[in-house]
């Protein structure tokens, strides 16, 4: 899959860069929604992603309440007739990338089978490791954390009702 455009030219056409938080059991996801409750991740996610293109896949897309604000929402699907009021429909994680119209990054936002697909060209991993286990059907996809260099990592205690967790930039 090419996802770099212009297969001359050394420069993606669009940097793709991965946004998540994973539980130290590796779940991302429990039906569709979040298993867990940070509020400052909510924060940091919308921080990082209003004023990009996000892509994610359909099972994300139903656990929104609605269209981001302030993003360009693409969902990927094989499914053709699936509306998605307030973002764009895409057949696969390259047709999503070539569709993407705000600045790069384009952020891959979930789930599991297309982060999977987008690791290998991703060059920016925004990783939100939560220091606790958690009950959940969707796990984070295998990876090869030696492919990543860790350039930040912002580390927030436990405090009531909330677990520790890390913010890390690879």
């Amino acid at each position: 899959m090419d996802l770099h455009g212009d297969p001359t030219s050394r420069e993606p056409a669009h940097a793709l860069a991965i946004i998540v938080a994973v539980a130290a059991n590796g779940v991302i996801g429990n039906g569709l929604a979040l298993p867990w409750r940070l509020p400052d991740d909510l924060k940091r996610f919308r921080q990082l992603t209003t004023g990009h293109s996000i892509i994610m896949g359909r099972r994300t897309w139903q656990s929104l309440p609605r269209a981001l604000p302030g993003r360009q929402n693409i969902v990927v699907s094989h499914n053709a007739s699936l509306v998605a009021d307030g973002a764009q429909i895409a057949h696969s994680l390259a047709d999503a990338v070539a569709l993407a119209e705000l600045p790069t990054p384009v952020f891959v936002i979930g789930g599991a089978t297309l982060i999977a697909e987008a690791l290998p060209a991703a060059s920016t991993f925004y990783l939100t490791e939560i220091h606790a286990r958690y009950p959940g059907d969707v796990h984070f996809p295998a990876w090869d954390r030696d492919r990543w260099r860790e350039v930040a990592r912002d580390h927030h205690a436990a405090t009531e009702g909330l677990p520790a967790y890390s913010y890390l930039t690879l």
